[in-house]
């Protein structure tokens, strides 16, 4: 159990302090988000309208956008293992008395905490785009911020175990990224795109994800109405949402742990 506790401790303070210390880092993770909420929600919120329950496309854009953070800082925590890979730092930690399941807890954990900034930092433009944020909605979102980035970072680490450079591993990514993100439901109502759009909707882990951060944000009034994600004609609630949240990420992390257990 110390090598556990020891090894989660080693490799999430190192990628945390990784993340504190490189401001053109935290500057870019700032800026993409943005960009997104100026050009989609600025831009085509005056052509699109309304959204369901009479929300306007900004105002439902932003707790995509919100997850969408989370989303592509996790994933991308497979970085730091392929980095540490090439520099010979994974090799030290894996033949050192550190428990195999705690060293990908710690970059799961490294990964979640730099999420958990990014999201805090985000929550400062809220007010200023004209989204409503009080003390409530902070304290929902940060247990439902932390599984999504479990369950994402458990997805880039395996990915990552696979990876022999980081330049495969980023094309990899690329590719990935994107369609997580369309497909999730951060622009648009899963439930009112073509029923193939719908099933690729409904096997991404981030789409229930963005719906939860997204009732959080909305809540269950008028402006909430019909922006759920229904399977089989059941509307899925915000705790069945984090429960399968929670169960993905349990199993990604399993998944990683023993990759990692795996290799020499």
């Amino acid at each position: 159990m110390t090598e556990l506790y020891r090894g989660v401790w080693v490799v999430a303070y190192r990628d945390l302090l990784n993340f504190v210390s490189d401001r053109t880092r935290i500057a870019a993770s700032l800026v993409f988000p943005i960009l997104f909420l100026v050009i989609f929600g600025a831009g085509f919120g005056g052509i699109v309208g309304q959204m369901a329950g009479g929300v306007d496309l900004l105002t439902f854009m932003y707790p995509g956008i919100v997850a969408q953070a989370v989303l592509i800082t996790s994933l991308f925590a497979g970085v730091s293992v392929v980095s540490d890979r090439e520099s010979g730092f994974l090799r030290e930690i894996l033949v050192a008395p550190l428990s195999r399941t705690g060293i990908v807890l710690g970059k799961a954990i490294g990964a979640a905490a730099v999420a958990m900034l990014q999201v805090l930092m985000l929550l400062v433009l809220a007010p200023i785009v004209g989204v409503r944020l009080d003390a409530g909605i902070v304290l929902q979102l940060v247990p439902i911020v932390l599984v999504l980035s479990f369950v994402l970072a458990g997805i880039g680490i395996l990915i990552a175990s696979f990876a022999p450079t980081q330049q495969g591993f980023q094309l990899f990514m690329q590719m990935l990224v994107f369609p997580m993100i369309f497909l999730a439901g951060v622009f648009f109502p899963v439930d009112s795109v073509p029923i193939w759009m719908q099933v690729l909707s409904k096997i991404n882990p981030a789409t229930y994800g963005v719906d939860a951060i997204r009732h959080v944000f909305l809540g269950s009034g008028p402006a909430g109405a019909g922006l759920g994600v229904s399977i089989l004609g059941h509307t899925m609630s915000l705790v069945e949402e984090v429960v399968l949240i929670g169960i993905l990420g349990v199993a990604f992390i399993s998944a990683a742990a023993w990759r990692f257990g795996r290799q020499e």
